[in-house]
């Protein structure tokens, strides 16, 4: 029996996505673009030659801007957008939607103003039904070309989480399953204001040990902002936190890291976003995250100071002085 799952979205992790999933041959999948033009490159192609040049969609992967068509018949719905335009999105294929098929989120972000995480816009929007976040260090590009990895699909309902384990796992991916929710959403985006901290680092040249640093001290920020939300602490020892942390912080493939890159580097943030193809999720979760500490008196200095840095011209040298010569403590 053929199980479908469409994707939303047309950018790289959607691209990738799809390609996971179509390696099941009991899986068809749907790909929906927004825009037409983009949707119909992609179907006649077989590519995404704006974001994942070079890979090659299977054949039982189906390309279209129609989203009626595409959500037709899905049992599974895959979001893959940018947290700032997942609420749009959802309410545009709403009229689509039944409240049976449950939303697989591979989104790492928190929304600005409502500071709500893709699982709660999916129920703002959508009403109440079953959410998996899907999440762990998994660039696009390297999964889109088969090579190994792993990540967790977190839900509090552990056996929707298993049946997404089994659509996602491949010989190439390996997918665990994991109950927090809550960790695993907030583990994602918060690691990609981490990711900006230290393409600074690397920016003004400040080597491995100031990075090794910064993705440590992130680590414990990461942690205690979550703990406040009622995240378990293991979830950030693991793929969900410290493994995408990882891998964010150090891979060429990072966007955040290069936003920071070039911040460290003299580029203003208006200069930079001007010449992104892809969005950098880190950016406006650090707007997110900042508003969110102040108001709870969360003590996160590395991300308060990428926030600085960011939204308030602070040059990227003062704000590590501003780390360096914090008062004296404990670790």
């Amino acid at each position: 029996m053929t199980t479908k799952i469409t994707v939303l979205g047309g950018g790289a992790m959607a691209t990738a996505c799809s390609i996971l999933l179509a390696d099941h041959p009991d899986q068809e999948v749907g790909l929906w673009a927004r825009t037409p033009e983009y949707a119909d490159q992609m179907q006649r192609e077989r590519e995404n030659k704006r974001l994942l040049p070079g890979v090659l969609l299977p054949d039982n992967v189906q390309v279209t801007s129609d989203v009626e068509r595409a959500l037709d018949g899905a049992e599974y719905v895959v979001a893959a957008v940018p947290t700032q335009f997942l609420r749009s999105t959802l309410t545009d294929i709403r009229p689509h939607l039944n409240r049976q098929r449950p939303v697989i989120s591979v989104i790492k972000g928190i929304e600005n103003e409502t500071f709500q995480r893709p699982s709660e816009i999916v129920a703002d929007v959508l009403g109440s039904r079953a959410v998996v976040a899907l999440s762990g260090p998994s660039h696009a590009e390297e999964i889109g070309r088969r090579l190994p990895a792993t990540v967790v699909a977190a839900s509090g309902d552990l056996g929707l989480a298993r049946q997404v384990q089994k659509m996602f796992n491949t010989q190439r991916f390996r997918v665990y399953t994991n109950l927090d929710l809550i960790g695993v959403e907030l583990a994602g985006a918060l690691k990609n204001v981490i990711a900006i901290a230290a393409g600074i680092s690397d920016g003004l040249g400040y080597g491995d040990n100031a990075k090794s640093a910064l993705m440590t001290r992130g680590l414990v920020e990461m942690t205690r902002f979550g703990l406040r939300f009622g995240a378990e602490p293991t979830t950030f020892t693991g793929l969900a936190g410290m493994g995408d942390l990882i891998t964010t912080c150090v891979s060429s493939y990072g966007r955040n890291r290069r936003v920071g890159e070039r911040l460290g580097r003299g580029e203003t943030l208006a200069q930079i976003l001007s010449t992104m193809e892809a969005v950098a999720e880190g950016v406006a979760t650090a707007q997110s995250v900042f508003e969110i500490t102040e108001q709870e008196g969360i003590e996160t200095p590395i991300m308060s100071e990428v926030y600085r840095v960011l939204f308030e011209s602070k040059n990227a040298a003062d704000a590590t002085n501003s780390l360096m010569l914090r008062p004296l403590r404990s670790e």
